[in-house]
């Protein structure tokens, strides 16, 4: 997606850097060329004078250091810190002053972060691939994310250089050289051993602005700068396990109420907050997760807010922003009237605020000229074009990514069967049960360990048919038997940034869960002699009505679960009971009809439980959600292969939870799938699969690549 680029209102004279070395407190110079030296601060100005300082944001790399998608074993020019490194470097040639900041979510992710935390553990004495990457472009503060908590607290001192003095840590495991290399702070996470927040809630750096003077001539003046960092207390919720009993977290709106004014009160001359959090504008509640909105309309003294961790866009300038509310103005770039940037995620964007500053010589003071303000984010990608790759960072990684190219291709277990899913909509769950298989493990061992209140309830999974054939007709997955390798993992869980959630329902909501799934099939009526297409899909187009995406159609894959679907049954209507809500029959769990009062917890992902509620359970309604878990589905998956070793049809690949009401048709009831796939059917013990064309072409538009293939609902 492409975002609006403003203009700035003022020259951009190139800004040659003052450096000057750091420790995690001590003040460090502004970024700028890598090849700066360090000077001597400046001479008092009494002169009045104005000066350009740009702060630039990078936000929720999740470890995308290079443009690669290490499971498909390819390059992706879409994301990558070697790209938004580019960026970095060109708005350093535009502004006069330049302060690089990272907004967290930046070591876990891709599977390198993997990879050096877990595969191959990196030595104290290693500095993390990801913060020697960012040093090359001379970071000045970052924040800590939810997702830097996912390893653990021992890792996460390593990685920071030691220093955490928190129950189960030694402060001194770390070397201080090794750290990320810029000051890291956040203000709302505190050590229980302590009482005091776990890193420094903030910094104040000391800069030498190149300014322009009165006179014309160019100088230096120092300035102050605040910088505060908050995250998300939601890490108590989603790193529970690894959190609790150690830290505590504090609400963002009061913490930046606690610190702003001292933050003044030390002299800083602007002030910035680093928030690993978005802004939700729908009321405000204590510990919320995305707290942005309400910290700028109540906490005076903030020039400027950096977000993330929603993945979005501010400020966007399209048709139909992410954020729309009073007091946000996408045009201008701020909320509240403070200025605020939001950059995407995965390296994709740079989120740049410019400032015009004016300074008083005579009272010694800076101030803002707000209506110089702009905001905009900066793509790595425009139209066709993405934007090239810089080769410091690319160096930076090499190790590693070579090291994590073989890892992926390396064995991990092996399966006596195809894990295909070209018959899943048709209830072949060999692409499907290892799945379910691994997320149900995975959440049941962790209601054991740390949800005692939940520990009586049966634990459930669902996932989907990903790869359903929408995008072409290779579009499936199709893990060939024998040997497996961690890109299987791949295969088998599309989505890298889907993550295990799990939602306590009850039986009633179990089966309106079905219904909806359900509404990936057409109404077929029996009586009808001419063709019926099972399900409509852009590539049928034979019914109205829009089509439902495979993505969408979960499925359990267990033993203990058992129900039919009745496509003869109008769709299921959420929000109109009297519209169907009758294709699922003969629900059972255990042999015994599910009552609608039996509770279960349920095993997905975060799309499911966070955004699916109105469509499954009614508009205005929402999932229990029990357990937010850090770690992606497509990992938990790649893990329990590796346990498990050896994949079965019989244990891994056999259990049909569902199948079609039987129903004779007075015609033929047609799916389109994979060329040359029937065996597949057969296999999986569908015996009533023919094949009714051996291609589609001429039908509905169809191109030749597909299979045509008559599903005999009376079997």
């Amino acid at each position: 997606m492409s975002h609006d680029v403003s203009t700035p209102p003022f020259p951009r004279p190139r800004w040659q850097a003052v450096l000057a070395l750091s420790t995690a407190l001590a003040l460090s110079a502004c970024g700028g060329d890598d090849d700066a030296a360090p000077t001597p601060g400046p001479a008092p100005v009494t002169q009045n004078a104005t000066a350009q300082l740009a702060l630039l944001e990078t936000t929720d790399l999740h470890y995308y250091g290079r443009s690669y998608n290490y499971y498909a074993d390819k390059e992706d020019k879409g994301v990558g810190l070697e790209r938004t490194a580019t960026l970095i470097h060109q708005a350093r040639t535009e502004f006069a002053n330049t302060l690089l900041v990272d907004n967290g979510d930046t070591v876990q992710g891709t599977v390198l972060g993997t990879y050096e935390a877990q595969v191959a553990p990196i030595p104290a004495t290693q500095q993390l691939t990801m913060y020697k990457a960012m040093a090359t472009l001379k970071y000045d503060a970052g924040v800590l994310g939810n997702h830097e908590f996912n390893f653990g607290l021992p890792y996460l001192n390593q990685i920071l250089g030691g220093g955490l003095d928190v129950a189960g840590v030694d402060p001194a495991a770390g070397i201080k050289a090794n750290g990320p290399g810029f000051p890291m702070v956040t203000a709302n996470v505190t050590s229980l051993k302590t009482g005091k927040p776990l890193i420094e809630p903030y910094v104040i750096l000391e800069r030498n602005l190149t300014v322009t003077l009165a006179d014309g001539s160019s100088g230096k003046v120092p300035i102050k700068i605040g910088v505060l960092g908050l995250t998300t207390p939601g890490i108590l919720n989603w790193d529970k396990d690894k959190l609790e009993g150690k830290v505590s977290t504090q609400d963002g709106l009061e913490t930046a109420r606690k610190y702003v004014p001292e933050i003044r009160a030390k002299g800083a001359d602007v002030v910035f907050v680093l928030l690993h959090g978005g802004m939700s504008t729908g009321g405000y509640s204590v510990n919320m997760e995305n707290p942005g909105y309400y910290i700028t309309k109540e906490v005076p003294g903030i020039d400027g807010i950096v977000m993330g961790h929603e993945h979005n866009v501010f400020p966007n300038r399209g048709t139909n922003p992410a954020y729309k509310a009073e007091g946000v103005d996408n045009a201008r770039g701020t909320v509240n009237g403070v200025p605020a940037v939001m950059a995407s995620s995965w390296g994709k964007g740079l989120g740049v605020i410019s400032y015009t500053l004016q300074w008083d010589g005579a009272a010694k003071k800076w101030s803002i000229d707000t209506a110089k303000t702009a905001v905009d984010v900066r793509n790595i990608q425009n139209g066709a074009e993405y934007v090239a790759s810089d080769a410091a960072v690319v160096t930076a990684m090499q190790s590693l990514h070579d090291k994590t190219r073989a890892y992926v291709s390396s064995p991990i277990g092996s399966s006596d069967f195809r894990l295909a899913s070209m018959f899943a909509d048709l209830g072949d769950p060999a692409a499907l049960q290892v799945v379910n298989q691994a997320q149900q493990e995975y959440v049941a061992q962790y209601v054991q360990n740390s949800l005692p209140q939940y520990a009586s309830l049966p634990v459930l999974s669902v996932t989907a048919p990903f790869k359903d054939g929408y995008a072409s007709s290779v579009d499936y997955t199709n893990v060939a038997e024998g040997t497996l390798s961690v890109a299987a993992a791949a295969d088998l869980y599309l989505y890298d940034n889907n993550t295990i959630h799990a939602v306590k329902v009850n039986g009633a909501q179990v089966k309106q869960w079905l219904e909806n799934a359900a509404n990936r099939f057409n109404q077929i009526d029996p009586a009808k002699t001419t063709d019926q297409w099972l399900i409509n899909d852009s590539k049928t187009g034979v019914q109205p009505g829009s089509s439902f995406p495979g993505y969408n159609f979960d499925a359990f894959t267990s033993p203990d679960i058992s129900y039919e679907i009745d496509v003869t049954q109008p769709k299921y209507n959420v929000n109109d009971p009297s519209k169907g809500g009758e294709r699922i029959k003969n629900l059972t769990y255990k042999g015994q009809p599910m009552t609608a009062a039996q509770e279960f917890i349920v095993a997905t992902n975060n799309y499911r439980a966070n955004s699916s509620a109105p469509f499954i359970l009614g508009t205005g309604k929402a999932f229990d959600i029990v357990w937010a878990a850090p770690d992606a589905n497509r990992e938990v998956v790649l893990n329990y292969v590796k346990r498990q070793q050896n994949i079965t049809r019989a244990a891994n690949g056999s259990a049909r939870s569902w199948r079609f009401t039987k129903v004779a048709t007075a015609g033929k009831v047609l799916f389109k799938s994979a060329k040359d796939s029937l065996a597949i059917a057969q296999a999986a013990g569908l015996s009533n699969i023919s094949v009714d064309r051996a291609d589609d072409t001429g039908v509905n538009a169809g191109d030749g690549s597909y299979t045509i293939y008559r599903v005999d609902l009376n079997q």
